[in-house]
């Protein structure tokens, strides 16, 4: 262990830190294109995938049967082959939980149910699961009836409102999530067995819905989750069906608050609890994500918890820390170290594309987008990528459901191996590691507290979600609150008093991130745009640190070093894949030092001894000296391919500028361009970036006198697929 460990496996993680992408299989399927496919995912950096079931297959291959299943082991086989690895969808397409009309087709009565308040109800025109639940005093009637909701289907003409929209299931029934898991898990099963555990790790479950997609709820007249026997379970908690009514006013009483814990309690029982009992049963991983960006508590019966970020529900314009979907990063991490899970994920890019003007675009998502999205999952402790998603085809209409694919119909996957490899190395970074957090921040299923914890993000307090469900496990020792291998010196949340055990007088409650107290990394003056996460890995403490706002940080900056005066701090940049050393002060037990960071740039600072420093060989970043280029002449533009080419010259002369105190000096051509840029010196590529500021560096390209650069800037594809104009060259 030590600094040398960590570098050298961040320098090249192993396998099993691969991103997972959405492979969205929509096509006119032949073996060859999948093997073909496949391997250059594998060529790119990309070792796994998660095989998706997606609008776009045609009609004659019909879902699980024999055709689909012979392209499905197709694909498996061919993982296999290249020591890749497969998490298999469990729907066709989503939400889960249907078999793709297959459990309501097979039993009516197993369709999803809802409650709703109906003026008047006569039971002789309404049969099966449609009864009265309670008749009120006031003439009207709480009823269970069908909502005739619906999911998305695989075939053309079977999407949101139209006709083939398969129904969806009850999968608060447990005889549906028999059917469920027969007509579905079992049926790869068969045809795949010998892959379980090995090539095939997980099923992934996709946001299942009690009640589907637009069935006939409307805001005037709702539907409720219900499920057939729910009154008696209701019941049995101390609530009476009649004061269900306040659902319907928006009111909340005891009866409501009993009513959302059992359906709570039982969609974990009834479904994430069976198909977690069943790909434990065959050696795989329950993966995925529930409904809710803070659906926290159903966490517990995934093996790998999960989140989803789609529809810029956050984003670099957003800021990153407003809205409810705002906590899904914490939400995922720290569920999954409550759980002792090593690996949590999120499903990350879908439909997340830009607007203007208030439209927004198809396929307008940029290289920047994505770096901002990785380094904001990362930071709140996401360890596991899921892109989505890597298109088999975008023949047609399939480039227009749910873009952008960000794999090979991407203007980076010719580099794409710059990507891979960073979520490689992020997901390296948070796995294994000894968190760090001193805050505990209380909180509830779906009860996040997203508001409380911006001020948290923004002065840089680490912190872990604790639901309450966990208190009972909890113990005080030597001041701190101890759960789950991790002590909490202060616990934030209104319950605090009455719901710690005991009361723990001892630990500390706070109400505000100030009162947490000094951090161990503290800047002088306040930057609310900076993000914290606080860990030991390979036995050095190491701070991530992120910046999310858009413009530069430089900052003085101190870490508390306590006995460690003699430490040295190292840098690595994940991005860039290189360690370097910083220079710091030691001052009354404290470590100082400048922080820099540009816009869209993380870092990762490792404390490290002045051996492991001598060791590792670290020097401290050389300095910089721009190269100008006067004037750019466009030489060449290809609308086609969307890239406009440029080129220049300069003279250098080596040794002319030398930057005191520094190693060496580092020669860095800027560029303000949008949006991809290659680089070509003396006729060697140098490089490409993909976001503003773009700079590269071109010190072992330079030649001594006149050099010559071609820069190619390629444009983002909404220009192509979304039909606007978004600007793309030189600024």
């Amino acid at each position: 262990m030590g600094l040398i460990t960590l570098t050298e496996k961040l320098r090249k993680p192993d396998r099993e830190y691969t991103a997972f992408p959405f492979w969205f299989f929509n096509g006119d399927f032949t073996d060859e294109e999948i093997i073909r496919q496949i391997r250059d995912f594998r060529d790119k950096g990309i070792y796994g995938f998660v095989l998706h079931p997606r609008m776009g297959i045609p009609e004659s291959i019909p879902y699980l049967s024999d055709a689909f299943m012979h392209y499905v082991k197709t694909a498996v086989e061919t993982a296999h082959e290249e020591r890749m690895q497969v998490v298999l969808y469990d729907e066709g397409m989503y939400p889960s939980g249907s078999a793709h009309g297959m459990i309501a087709a097979a039993d009516p009565a197993l369709a999803s149910v809802g409650l709703t308040l109906e003026d008047d109800w006569d039971e002789n025109d309404h049969v099966g699961e449609e009864r009265v639940v309670a008749r009120l005093a006031n003439g009207k009637f709480l009823v269970c009836r069908h909502n005739q909701g619906t999911i998305r289907g695989i075939h053309f003409g079977e999407d949101d409102g139209e006709p083939g929209a398969p129904l969806s299931a009850d999968i608060l029934n447990p005889k549906a999530v028999d059917l469920f898991l027969k007509f579905t898990h079992e049926r790869y099963y068969e045809v795949l067995k010998e892959y379980f555990g090995s090539t095939i790790i997980g099923f992934f479950t996709d946001e299942p819905s009690i009640l589907g997609r637009n069935g006939l709820g409307t805001a005037e007249k709702p539907f409720f989750p219900w499920t057939p026997g729910l009154e008696e379970e209701i019941c049995s908690r101390g609530g009476k069906t009649e004061e269900l009514e306040a659902l319907f006013e928006g009111r909340e009483n005891r009866t409501t608050a009993v009513y959302h814990q059992v359906i709570t309690d039982r969609e974990g029982r009834v479904y994430y609890g069976k198909l977690s009992s069943w790909c434990e049963a065959h050696g795989i991983a329950l993966m995925g994500h529930p409904h809710q960006s803070d659906d926290i508590d159903v966490q517990q019966y995934f093996h790998i918890p999960g989140q989803d970020l789609a529809l810029r529900w956050v984003a670099p314009e957003k800021g990153g820390l407003e809205g409810m979907d705002s906590v899904m990063g914490k939400c995922s991490s720290d569920a999954a170290r409550l759980m002792g899970r090593r690996r949590n994920s999120n499903e990350c890019f879908g439909a997340c594309n830009r607007t203007a003007d208030g439209v927004t675009i198809p396929w307008y998502f940029t290289g920047s987008d994505m770096k901002w999205y990785l380094d904001w999952m990362a930071v709140r402790g996401v360890n596991l990528f899921i892109p989505h998603a890597f298109y088999y085809s975008i023949e047609g209409a399939r480039k227009e459901e749910r873009p952008p694919d960000v794999g090979a119909n991407s203007i980076w996957w010719n580099h794409y191996e710059q990507i891979s490899g960073y979520m490689s190395r992020l997901s390296y970074m948070g796995t294994d590691g000894k968190n760090c957090a001193d805050v505990a921040v209380l909180c509830d299923n779906r009860n996040l507290h997203w508001k409380e914890v911006k001020e948290f993000y923004e002065k840089q307090v680490v912190f872990n979600y604790l639901p309450l469900r966990c208190l009972e496990g909890c113990r005080e020792e030597n001041g701190k609150l101890v759960c789950a291998g991790q002590a909490y010196s202060c616990v934030f949340g209104d319950e605090v008093h009455s719901l710690l055990p005991g009361g723990m007088p001892s630990v500390k409650r706070i109400r505000s991130a100030k009162e947490a107290g000094e951090q161990e990394l503290r800047l002088k003056n306040a930057c609310p745009t900076l993000r914290l996460t606080h860990f030991i890995k390979e036995g050095k403490e190491c701070f991530f640190i992120v910046n999310e706002g858009e413009t530069a940080v430089s900052e003085e900056t101190e870490i508390e070093a306590g006995n460690k005066v003699d430490s040295c701090l190292a840098a690595y940049d994940l991005w860039k894949n290189e360690c370097y050393g910083i220079p710091v002060r030691q001052q009354e037990g404290r470590m100082a030092f400048h922080l820099e960071l540009a816009r869209r740039e993380s870092l990762l600072l490792i404390l490290c001894t002045p051996e492991e420093y001598e060791q590792a060989g670290l020097r401290y970043r050389p300095g910089k000296e721009e190269i100008k280029i006067q004037n750019w002449k466009l030489v060449g533009e290809n609308t086609d391919a969307l890239q406009k080419e440029y080129e220049g010259s300069f003279y250098w002369e080596k040794g002319k500028k030398e930057t005191t105190g520094k190693d060496d000096t580092e020669w860095v051509l800027p560029v303000s361009a949008e949006e991809m840029v290659e680089y070509y010196i003396n006729g060697s590529f140098a490089g490409v970036t993909f976001w503003n500021p773009h700079e590269v560096k071109l010190t072992d390209w330079l030649k001594e006198g006149e050099n010559h650069i071609r820069i190619v800037v390629t444009g983002n594809l909404a220009n192509r697929y979304g039909n606007a104009e978004v600007y793309y060259g030189l600024l």
